[in-house]
């Protein structure tokens, strides 16, 4: 799919839309429904899954997910109101996979989460299944479902230990508290936060020092850190040797160990 075709595509969407691709390679993908400070409803939950899979299928190589600057939001959380009109039936038919939690995680490129604020319930869910996160300083994040008497059914109770452990997974999920952006670093949450001089650098080297390397061995890598997660370590190790031969048969290999002796960047051809 062409350049065009994506954003014609793209530009259907009332809540989604496709952002910068600066840096080179890099599509940003904007969270774009500010009345509701980005809630989830099921209008944007679709149109976020089908804007992705057009990125998918672009040449980008790197993927930057993050709420509009108006919302002052990366996502607040899920839509409470239609919620409340679920009952059990209806949630469990929302509740099938592939869900956009899904869709995100196994998305081919890598994704970062930038995190321009609030990043609550379904928001969170969402961040925790992006590869990298980066916050602004005045992001606060956290999982109050529990407020609401129910629980995070988008991921958080799997995903969430996975992160930060059991025991901060335990205090986040039981007790519906919101932690500042700092606290979100120091236990793990987030890789890194920013201020307003350095936040969009941050995200832009990150996402440009990802998409200067081969397409197929980012989403080899990609693929292989995300089996830790779910493998046990022979089975891991196992997997990872079968991934790292399986790219000595692409072109992109070839080109790179070629580039190394020659000592010119590599021109990689995502094959």
């Amino acid at each position: 799919m062409t350049d065009e075709e994506s954003a014609a595509a793209a530009a259907d969407c009332d809540f989604v839309r496709l952002g910068s691709d600066d840096p080179e390679y890099v599509q940003t993908v904007v969270i774009d429904r500010p009345d509701a400070r980005n809630a989830l409803n099921e209008q944007l939950r679709a149109e976020l899954r089908a804007v992705l899979a057009i990125v998918e299928d672009s040449d980008a190589r790197v993927v930057v997910l993050t709420g509009s600057d108006d919302a002052n939001a990366f996502v607040a959380g899920a839509d409470v109101g239609e919620l409340r009109e679920h009952d059990a039936l209806e949630q469990r038919r929302a509740s099938e996979r592939p869900r956009v939690y899904e869709v995100v995680e196994n998305l081919r490129q890598p994704v970062i989460a930038r995190l321009n604020g609030h990043t609550l319930g379904g928001g969170l869910e969402l961040a925790l299944a992006c590869d990298v996160r980066i916050a602004h300083e005045r992001a606060k994040l956290g999982s109050p479902e529990i407020n609401l008497g129910i629980i995070p059914g988008g991921g958080a109770t799997q995903r969430l230990p996975r992160i930060v452990g059991e025991g901060q997974a335990m205090r986040l999920v039981l007790t519906g508290d919101l932690i500042e952006a700092e606290e979100a670093r120091d236990i793990g949450l987030v890789e890194s936060v920013h201020g307003d001089d350095d936040f969009d650098d941050a995200v832009d080297d990150l996402a440009a020092s990802m998409a200067d390397n081969s397409p197929v061995a980012l989403e080899f890598g990609k693929d292989a850190v995300r089996a830790a997660g779910r493998m046990d370590l022979d089975a891991g190790l196992a997997y990872e040797a079968e991934l790292f031969a399986q790219l000595f048969a692409t072109e992109d290999k070839d080109e790179g160990m070629a580039a190394f002796f020659e000592d010119r960047d590599p021109e990689w051809r995502g094959e």
